[in-house]
């Protein structure tokens, strides 16, 4: 930084630094200047970065110089310092640091005493009254100013005016900074709650659950500190000592304090309900109140007390329609139809399977008696509930205008949507079919067969492109590809790439988009395209010379290494910048050569740039890039830079660096110790520890042990929403939270609810949860937090599902001294909560299922894929018991059955009437190797095929069938309708000889391997796996990021040792983490070693080591006393002008 630059932000500093000294003191360590300071520059770099105008000095003068503040006893020159100050930090903003003539000087002491806290709100409202929109950044100057200032004063300083002023004038520091949540002030006053929580309440959704939960729990200390005199704090600071403990009864919880906690009541823990009178909960419930103060979840412990306490009532039954999150835990049984309405309406927001029961039986009860064709609209999107024999007797106008309504978001089963079609279209459904009858289908298009969807007018539909974007959502790929044989017919290439979007236009084949011969970035800039598309489309901008990263969108996924290790000069940064403003569209390999390129470009323009880097040149480098500066250069980062370093992290979105990149422990080490005494981390704080962001989610159990007990359970339970905490850590992570909470065995639901994700990472503790009552209700619960959800956890709440539909017949059982806990027979309402975790029944249970279960829950069963042989035997005979031998068996049975036809023989199969359409979801079944030609014959059969006949959209509705097809018949395809089809045939999971026959058809589309392009290598998918050893050897490394990552495991161990090291190093981490271990028995020493490089993300260290102090705290100013401060920039300030 220049020496003008250090004074400016000195200056900025120094403004700070007043608020801080002249103000009457709150907690030392609330916001240093040297914090407040930082976030002012940062909120106005905001302004800037979203293209607000710069100020002009006139609106600054009536700002800064306005009478009153003079009268408030400040002079025009301090007027004219502080106005200095801004004008010199929005230079620092700008860049333009010789913009302004006025000069930059220190504040002289004796003037900034005079500066007072008192004059701050009269800025502020001078400022909120201006309508010129370069306000934005006197509002960004201000903001931390009168965070820390709110912060720092004795409860009745302001009064309720200027108090109401410096929220309004602070709430943009807890909107952008996330660890200033956790910096509340000491004492409230109690008139000043209100408007303090309704600040809090914007700011709600931004806010993790842990830091709601903090906010909750210090504003029930201010409630019982105001109007109790009480305490639940060991000590809470002097004024603790002169505050008694608060009686466990103590009635905090008043109609007042439920309202004023808004959201934040989503925090309260059971007991919390036993401190309101259960009378004062049911006006606050029944009144509306939970419901419109947005509160939208619940816990299942804390929503199920609270629903008990209310529901006696008077009235309960006629307010249902004001539960709000209560109403996911309602038993809705014996309600009337009007009841039954008013609830289903308040359960949009909830989730679970016992949800979908609970809405099925209100569905059942609005229907009952009344008019079917005005309830259905009332309905919304629980008419998805209705079976396909309701939706049979409802007349077909009924249905258009409810389909009509619902539009194309909801989704329908498999039988649905035939009924849906039938209705609409009679059983004429391959008559030719206008873009208008198309469009009213809305969702149900989802359901028509591709013959119709091949008789549809091209015209009649592309003059609609938003409609027909939306109602493709839900297309199979095969019905996609079904329509754009029909408009290509008619269309030219060019516009119809034009014209189309969504799905459609992703199904565009190569081929075609070659045809369309784009030539501009206005043409792709907009839209959403394909790996396999993208790829082709940056390679046709970059050999055309217009790749300008900042247009390229979802292009930026088809970027490859080489061409941005093509980029030179200033030309860097911008690419640098431009591709992480979308970092949705890079993969790992790309941000690891975008970093890679970037930091070279740093690293020339002087020795040891890492080592002496200014907090300005660290704040221009992406997060998404930093995070891949090599761990040598993260330990070289110097203490000046911390402050940046600290905010950077905590927003950092980790997912683009692999799970075992050794960058990770590198940042997370950094950050620590740039933390306030992160040398010693039993002396952090719960604020200091958020500060981390996701790199506590990397902190080792070791280091967490040695933090206060208070900030250990507050990270704990922070780290229960982490996305990914490191595998070796796990074990003495489960470890520490047993040493913590207790034994898992013992916990309440609360302690589940809070830390469950963590002991959920271990298989056999999940197993030995016990079955508690509410133990299913907290595990579905949880379900959504988890980014991975084991078979283990499954396999729970299924044991959990059966015991608790047991329940009624054990009691009764035991009565007769039948101790037996099992359930006597599937019921239909357990298999539709089950849906998937049905492959979880035992042979035995599924035999005493009952036939009417069986048929009334096909759907269901029939989507189950997993099943084993020996449930196939049992699911088989049910089959049989229902539609009779299944040479005698429909069409329609057959779909019905779905997965369960795996149970049928090769002989069965073979004579199977199965229509193209009906494959797709089939597909997906655990289909054997052995099954899959009896299947295309039986396929083939019934639909008159051939293989020469088959088109793009028939190979494309075959899927993975067409491994069936023998080498003569794989030898027939056409290669025209092959290479038009290949991008959308997803899981070609095909024996290793079938796939060696695809990918000579492969060649003869596309030409040698040697010559296969990114896009083409994306577009091929497995059929990869069919290449020999010399074919895999004379692939381009520059492909090898765009092989599928699935495809992976399917190369014969053999042929994935003829790569080469270069090959190897150029998998990335994603796939070089899929290589299975008899694939890595087939490598050398030398191979082994790069392919751990490429798994780790690790790189060939682009900075020189220098001796460092590794290992010893860092020297930062956050360790100091707040009362050192002044004094010390004060010494800087003068050192540095």
């Amino acid at each position: 930084m220049s020496p003008h630059g250090r004074t400016h932000l000195f200056l900025l500093i120094m403004a700070c630094t007043v608020f801080a000294t002249v103000c009457p003191a709150g907690p030392p360590d609330v916001m240093s200047a040297d914090n407040t300071a930082f976030i002012a520059k940062k909120l106005m770099e905001k302004c800037y970065d979203k293209g607000y105008p710069l100020p002009k000095m006139p609106m600054l003068k009536t700002i800064f110089n306005n009478s009153d503040l003079l009268e408030g006893g400040r002079t025009a020159n301090q007027s004219n310092s502080l106005l200095s100050t801004f004008l010199d930090t929005l230079d620092m903003v700008t860049g333009a640091t010789s913009k302004n003539s006025q000069s930059s000087r220190p504040m002289d002491a004796a003037e900034t005493r005079m500066w007072n806290c008192s004059n701050l709100p009269a800025l502020i409202r001078m400022m909120k009254n201006s309508p010129d929109p370069s306000s934005c950044y006197v509002e960004a100057f201000v903001a931390p100013m009168s965070w820390a200032t709110l912060t720092a004063q004795r409860e009745n300083y302001f009064d309720c005016s200027d108090y109401s002023t410096l929220l309004w004038a602070a709430k943009p520091v807890l909107q952008d900074v996330p660890s200033a949540r956790m910096m509340l002030p000491a004492r409230v006053a109690k008139q000043n709650m209100g408007p303090m929580m309704n600040m809090l309440q914007e700011v709600y959704a931004s806010m993790s659950e842990e830091q709601r939960a903090e906010v909750f729990a210090w504003a029930k200390e201010q409630v019982l500190q105001n109007n109790f005199s009480c305490t639940m704090r060991p000590s809470s600071g002097p004024r603790s000592t002169m505050l008694k403990p608060c009686a466990p009864a103590v009635k905090w919880l008043d109609s007042e304090t439920l309202t004023m906690m808004g959201p934040f009541l989503s925090s309260l823990k059971p007991d919390d309900l036993d401190s309101s009178p259960t009378e004062t909960l049911c006006g606050f419930v029944l009144s509306g109140q939970l419901k419109s103060n947005r509160t939208t979840k619940m816990n299942p412990s804390l929503g199920k007390t609270f629903l008990q306490k209310i529901q006696k009532c008077p009235k309960f039954s006629e307010n249902v329609d004001k539960l709000g999150p209560l109403a996911c835990y309602y038993d809705a049984t014996g309600l009337s139809p009007n009841s039954s309405k008013k609830l289903l309406s308040q359960l949009d927001d909830c989730d679970g399977p016992t949800i979908s029961q609970l809405k099925k039986l209100l569905v059942n009860s609005v229907l009952i008696g009344s008019s079917k064709a005005k309830d259905l609209t009332d309905l919304g999107t629980s008419v998805t509930l209705l079976s396909p024999k309701q939706l049979s007797e409802v007349s077909a106008q009924s249905l258009k205008a409810v389909l009509q309504n619902l539009g194309s978001s909801v989704k329908w089963s498999r039988s649905q949507l035939r009924t849906l079609v039938k209705k609409q279209l009679g059983e004429n459904k391959c008559d030719e079919l206008s873009g208008q009858q198309l469009m009213e289908l809305q969702s149900v298009a989802a359901g028509l067969p591709s013959c119709a969807l091949k008789n549809v007018k091209p015209q009649d539909i592309l003059n609609n492109t938003e409609t027909l974007k939306t109602i493709s959502k839900q297309m199979r790929k095969g019905q996609l590809k079904a329509m754009l044989e029909t408009l290509s017919r008619e269309v030219p290439p060019s516009e119809l790439v034009r014209k189309l979007a969504g799905p459609l236009l992703r199904s565009v084949s190569l081929k075609n988009l070659e045809k369309a011969n784009i030539t501009s970035l206005e043409e792709v800039e907009n839209k959403t395209w394909s790996l396999p598309q993208a790829a082709y489309l940056a390679k046709k901008m970059h050999d055309l010379k217009k790749l300008q990263y900042r247009r390229l969108n979802s292009v930026l996924q088809g970027l490859t290494c080489e061409m941005m290790d093509e980029v030179n000069g200033s030309s860097v940064l911008d690419m640098a910048q431009s591709i992480t403003e979308t970092p949705q569209w890079l993969s790992k390999v790309q941000a690891q050569c975008a970093a890679r390129r970037f930091f070279k470009t740093l690293e020339k323009e002087r020795t040891d740039y890492f080592q002496n880097i200014t907090a300005p040149e660290l704040e221009r480098i992406p997060t998404m890039l930093l995070l891949h500066l090599p761990p040598s250069a993260v330990k070289q980062l110097p203490d000046s830079v911390c402050q940046v370093f600290l905010d950077m992290m905590e927003t950092a979105n980790l997912t683009s660096l692999p799970p075992r990149a050794p960058s990770r422990a590198a940042l997370t080490e950094r950050a620590l110790l740039c933390l306030p005494n992160g040398g010693n981390t039993s002396t952090l704080t719960s604020s200091d520890v958020s500060r981390l962001g996701p790199l506590l989610c990397e902190l080792k159990p070791s280091t967490l042990l040695l933090m206060a007990p208070e900030v250990l359970d507050f990270s704990l339970r922070a780290m229960a929403s982490c996305d990914h905490i490191p595998q070796p850590h796990r074990a003495d992570l489960i470890r520490l939270v047993k040493q913590v909470f207790g034994s898992p065995s013992d916990w309440s639901a609360e302690t589940l609810e809070s830390v469950g994700p963590l002991i959920l990472l271990d298989d056999t503790v999940t197993s030995t949860l016990p079955n508690k009552p509410w133990m299913k209700d907290v595990l579905v619960f949880l379900k959504p937090r988890l980014t991975q959800i084991s078979d283990a956890l499954k396999k729970k709440i299924f044991d959990l599902t059966v015991a608790a539909a047991s329940s009624p017949a054990r009691k009764r059982r035991a009565v007769n001294g039948d101790t037996s806990s099992n359930l006597t027979e599937p019921t239909q309402t357990v298999l539709e909560e089950l849906g998937p975790n049905n492959v979880f029944w035992t042979p035995t249970k599924l035999q005493q299922m009952s036939s009417s279960t069986f048929l009334a829950t096909l759907d269901v069963l029939g989507s189950v894929p997993g099943y084993s042989s020996d449930q196939l035997r049992v699911l088989y005979k049910k089959a049989v018991e229902a539609f009779g031998p299944v040479l005698r068996m429909n069409e329609t049975f057959v779909v019905q059955l779905g997965c369960i036809t795996q149970s049928f023989s090769n002989s069965e199969l073979e004579m199977l009437p199965l229509s193209l359409d009906s494959l797709d979801e089939m597909a997906a079944c655990g289909w054997n190797d052995t099954q899959l030609p009896s299947v295309w014959k039986g396929v083939a059969k019934y639909n008159n095929l051939t293989a020469p006949l088959l088109g793009s959209a028939e190979m494309v509705q075959l899927g993975r069938f067409v491994c069936g097809l023998n080498s003569s018949e794989i030898g027939q395809l056409r290669v025209a309708a092959f290479s038009d089809a290949v991008g959308s045939m997803d899981g070609l999971q095909c024996p290793a000889d079938v796939l060696q026959q695809l990918k000579n058809v492969a060649v003869s589309a596309f030409g040698l391997p040697s010559k296969w392009t990114q896009a083409q290598v994306s577009d091929l998918n497995y059929i990869i796996a069919g290449l020999n050893a010399t074919e895999m050897a004379s692939l381009s490394p520059s492909v090898f990021p765009f092989i599928s990552k699935s495809c992976i495991p399917q190369i014969a161990p053999e042929n994935f040792a003829a790569l080469s090291v270069t090959q190897l190093a150029a998998l990335g981490p994603d796939n070089a983490a899929m290589v299975t271990g008899v694939q890595r028995g087939a490598l050398t020493e030398e191979q082994l070693s790069v392919l751990v490089r490429a798994t780790t993300g690790a790189q060939e260290e682009q900075t020189q080591a220098q001796p460092t102090k590794s290992g010893a705290p860092v020297s930062t100013l956050e360790g100091l006393p707040t009362f050192v401060k002044p004094a010390l920039f004060l010494l800087i300030g003068f050192l540095l002008l």
